[in-house]
């Protein structure tokens, strides 16, 4: 029997329910929508989680396309699935959980006794232990952002090899290999002897069909190369990244970007301008480092020293 929460499925079967974590200020259980596939044979276990951000939402999207496409007969193993990690901040479309304003993937591994956002951590860190393999579905916020997959655990992680390995597999074709900062699952569960990678499917306001299609092939990739399906999978060249130069604007104006999302650049090439309401340029930043646009604002309107985009460096392919 596989459990989660509420949910529990025999081999070949498939449920959903709640896991608890809280109450809300009216007294109200705080339940997490939680699904266990349980496949009809043995294998390994994939746990895989969405909106740990509570206004990324393409994993959900991913999620939420994935699972009806899943029959239990045809399944070796198991997959435990969190949908909206980040209960409080979804139900209010902010990024941040309200209750304690935290940024949920800096609360990891959590605590039982701690914060909302550590209780919460600590209930689906729980639960990714079990894997033998962990999937953290990200999208870069609102922003504007390629779709890639992040490999946080640092280059001298012993289980480095084994994430980038899960990262190829997925294959959105870009991969930011960088040490996280602390708080985040992806850097927690490796050091819990997990591979963990934390795709980051685009950025969009509300969800993008593009960036939950590529999500959505890449975890039918994790699924037939870790043998949860039958299928073989060609694991193409990814493109790395393993720094991250960001730019704010030198004064208050409007942006107009000089090249797109995935184009290659050069150390001096211009990046943006920004101009006042009447068209007067007041200010061009250019590139620090040769690498390729990663991300960037989508409102044009900007204040000094407000962030604007940013661009992957030590670029190479694996």
């Amino acid at each position: 029997m596989t459990t989660l929460g509420s949910a529990s499925a025999p081999p070949g079967e498939f449920d959903t329910g709640r896991l608890s974590v809280g109450e809300t200020r009216d007294g109200s259980t705080v339940g997490l929508p939680v699904a266990v596939l349980n496949g009809a044979e043995d294998g390994k276990t994939l746990y895989v989680q969405a909106v740990s951000d509570g206004d990324e939402l393409n994993g959900l999207g991913v999620i939420n396309r994935l699972v009806p496409q899943l029959d239990p007969e045809e399944i070796a193993g198991e997959i435990l699935f969190v949908g909206i990690v980040n209960y409080h901040a979804f139900q209010v479309a902010e990024h941040r959980n309200p209750i304690d304003d935290t940024k949920m993937n800096r609360a990891y591994p959590g605590d039982a006794n701690g914060t909302s956002s550590e209780r919460i951590a600590a209930a689906t860190f729980e639960a990714a232990k079990r894997a033998d393999m962990i999937v953290d579905l990200h999208q870069g916020r609102t922003s504007r952002m390629i779709n890639e997959t992040r490999v946080r655990c640092g280059p001298r992680h012993r289980l480095h090899r084994e994430c980038l390995e899960l990262a190829k597999v997925f294959g959105t074709g870009y991969v930011l290999d960088q040490k996280g900062p602390d708080g985040q699952l992806a850097r927690a569960a490796p050091d819990n002897g997990i591979p963990t990678i934390d795709p980051e499917l685009g950025g969009a306001v509300g969800w993008d069909e593009e960036s939950i299609e590529i999500g959505l092939e890449g975890m039918f990739r994790v699924l037939r190369y870790y043998g949860f399906l039958d299928g073989d999978v060609d694991r193409d060249v990814q493109t790395r990244a393993s720094g991250f130069d960001q730019y704010g604007s030198p004064a208050g104006g409007l942006v107009t970007f000089e090249v797109d999302l995935g184009e290659r650049v050069e150390r001096g090439d211009t990046l943006f301008e920004v101009t006042d309401a009447f068209g007067s340029l007041k200010g061009r930043v250019t590139a620090d480092n040769d690498g390729i646009f990663w991300r960037s604002r989508r409102l044009p309107q900007v204040a000094t020293g407000e962030y604007v985009c940013s661009v992957g460096t030590d670029i190479d392919e694996f």
